[in-house]
């Protein structure tokens, strides 16, 4: 006899329309977890690394990231599961490999987390970044454990995000970006597939950095909170996805720009600003110092700040979000988990240091999880006892989403020699 419930007993009451607030809601923190201080810090030395040529690698990122998440947002809805019920559904035990590879990309993040906000101390009033982690990872707790601050950072952070989208903007202009050579990178396959070149660790990197670890299922897991699930919602599942993936390519596009017009005056590469980027202790807030000045150096370490300090508490509660379902112990003190997830991170990166280098290993290690995940989800949403027998996951979209773990598997294996050089 069937354990399962009797799903067609009754009939299904049509479903009323999500409200535009939630699924804006569920883009908006999809965004604002990708754009943190890996995604900032990691764009800005790669184009000074790499210049006009990385703008193939950003458009590649774009699309992929946006297919990743509208396979991994449709089957999460759709089955109204979580990723790792739907891994363990899929094959038991699968949940757990899957709650704890997010979970070690979350501290990945994390500790890249509490250095960028030191990042952004040091950048706006010349903090020391050891003493501004240890003051980052405090704020990060206060706001966790007090309702009313997290509430306020809410809506503070809201404010400091177009803070972000409008400084990028500015420095984009002033900069004078050549766009006519932003138009022979995108279609520059040669330097991309040179092996000297090492663009697969770009790509992994900053795939990683939008769509890695936690970020992906952020929104998704936001929508189920909020009760928008099932079949007759999968296309206001998918418009919020649009709007995030949206939402954050544009800031990747126009902090690119930002940079790679402070790197170059018409056609020429200036190379004495492109290694200025590379080399300095906080590349983004560089790349802003020379195209904006002093107000422009300090400025972004307001964005460094705002996209850091949102980020800590967020990556800490996703991961042990993750972490709760491997036993009952995690999710009794969940809120002593993530207290304590933060204490390590900030404790790490006081060990550790080189903020930059950190947030992007971060990314290129959540770069590397990605295609595990994405391909776990893609199976799943073939599976109709995990997605039920009225929904029939789009072949388009399956067989996109198979090039994109193909090519990420494949990026990713290319990078894994050269991460370690990252640190230098």
């Amino acid at each position: 006899m069937s354990n399962q419930p009797n799903t067609t007993s009754q009939p299904t009451p049509p479903a009323a329309k999500p409200s535009r607030s939630v699924l804006f809601g569920a883009a908006f923190l999809m965004a604002t977890s990708a754009i943190g201080p890996g995604f900032l810090t990691q764009t800005s030395t790669f184009t000074a690394k790499h210049g006009a040529a990385l703008a193939l690698v950003i458009v590649l990122a774009i699309i992929m990231d946006i297919t990743a998440q509208m396979n991994i947002w449709s089957v999460v809805t759709v089955s109204k599961m979580r990723a790792q019920d739907v891994a363990n559904k899929l094959l038991p035990g699968l949940g757990v490999i899957i709650a704890i590879l997010v979970a070690i990309g979350g501290l990945a993040f994390n500790v890249g987390n509490v250095g960028g906000v030191a990042l952004g101390f040091n950048a706006m009033i010349g903090l020391d970044q050891k003493i501004g982690a240890v003051v980052a990872g405090c704020l990060g707790i206060i706001i966790f454990i007090n309702k009313n601050a997290k509430t306020i950072m809410d809506k503070v952070a809201t404010i400091l995000a177009a803070v972000i989208l409008v400084t990028v903007l500015v420095v984009a202009v002033i900069s004078e970006p050549p766009l006519g050579e932003v138009g022979k990178g995108m279609v520059n396959f040669g330097y991309l597939l040179d092996p000297e070149a090492q663009m697969f660790t770009a790509l992994t990197t900053i795939l990683g950095g939008s769509c890695g670890g936690y970020i992906a299922f952020s929104g998704a897991h936001r929508l189920l909170d909020a009760g928008v699930s099932g079949v007759e919602n999968i296309t206001h599942v998918r418009k919020s996805v649009i709007q995030g993936c949206g939402t954050s390519g544009v800031v990747r596009i126009l902090l690119f720009l930002a940079v790679l017009g402070t790197c170059m005056s018409g056609t020429q590469w200036i190379a004495a600003n492109a290694e200025s980027i590379v080399s300095a202790t906080n590349p983004a807030a560089e790349a802003f110092r020379l195209a904006a000045g002093d107000i422009g150096y300090r400025l972004f370490g307001l964005c460094l700040f705002s996209a850091g300090i949102s980020s800590v508490v967020g990556a800490a509660y996703t991961s042990v979000s993750f972490l709760k379902t491997l036993h009952p112990f995690i999710a009794q003190y969940e809120r002593q988990f993530v207290v304590g997830f933060i204490a390590f991170s900030t404790v790490m990166m006081v060990v550790l240091g080189n903020a930059a280098a950190l947030l992007i290993i971060a990314g290129a290690f959540n770069g590397l999880i990605l295609p595990v995940t994405l391909g776990i989800m893609i199976i799943a949403g073939h599976q109709s006892r995990i997605v039920g027998g009225e929904y029939k996951h789009p072949m388009w979209l399956t067989v996109v989403g198979a090039i994109v773990v193909l090519v990420a598997l494949y990026s990713g294996i290319q990078t894994v020699p050269t991460i370690t050089q990252l640190f230098a």
